[in-house]
């Protein structure tokens, strides 16, 4: 049976009336009910083998206590590090089409962090790499390192599965939903895809990349409204 127990603290998952444990054998105390439920609904969902990679939401709830927990400083500088060659700086010198594409996706995610956060960020065409302002820089390190190490744990997912902090920011905010940033992320691989097809490789690599951003897309979502950026803004 499982089952959420409000306590002190937040809400806990109890299966067959025991707490559930995360892989560091702590506690699993969530500070929202959605997210508890959610969970909840994972281990439901279990059969008598535990298959942990279908509890994506209960494996980013364990890493926010495990190692966001006792590792804050490593995984916010790991997260604020992506802005120094964030995806949606670099655009495709050719084809104009896909030129054009990224530009009407990614222009307004720049504008938009350059907005809400005071980061300004440079674009370039072509790989070779830019040097960032530094002021933009740490305005987005600022942003990260504002976050609780609830949302630093979701962040980091939908970071490290697109590539770009200025999409993970705008996830965590609400700016985008997971498709619109996947989609975002896509951009050159979708366009070849159409242009060239698929095999079956890729499509899984894709597919498993989707799945992950989706989980920390909605596990942010289901902190609210219990967790809210440190410094109150919303957007």
């Amino acid at each position: 049976m499982v089952a959420v127990e409000e306590r002190a603290g937040g809400f806990a998952v109890k299966l067959d009336h025991r707490p559930v444990k995360t892989p560091m054998r702590r506690t699993l105390v969530v500070p929202s009910p959605a997210l508890a439920r959610a969970i909840a609904n994972e281990w439901e969902a279990q059969a008598e083998t535990i298959r942990p990679q279908t509890m994506p939401i209960m494996r980013i709830a364990a890493t926010a206590i495990d190692v966001v927990g006792s590792h804050r400083a490593e995984v916010a500088a790991d997260i604020a590090g992506y802005g120094e060659t964030d995806l949606v700086c670099y655009w495709a010198e050719t084809p104009p089409d896909l030129a054009a594409r990224q530009a009407r996706l990614w222009q307004p995610l720049l504008d938009w962090a350059g907005d809400r956060y005071d980061a300004r960020l440079a674009m370039t065409r072509g790989v070779v790499p830019i040097n960032q302002p530094a002021r933009a820089l740490a305005a987005l390190r600022r942003a990260v390192e504002t976050a609780d190490d609830w949302r630093l744990a979701g962040l980091a997912g939908v970071v490290s599965a697109t590539g770009s902090l200025v999409i993970g920011l705008a996830v965590a905010a609400g700016r985008l939903d997971a498709d619109a940033a996947f989609a975002a992320s896509q951009v050159e691989e979708t366009y070849e895809i159409e242009r060239w097809g698929a095999d079956a490789e890729a499509s899984a690599r894709r597919a498993e990349r989707h799945g992950a951003m989706a989980s920390a897309a909605r596990y942010l979502a289901l902190l609210e409204p219990a967790v809210r950026p440190r410094d109150g803004k919303e957007g």
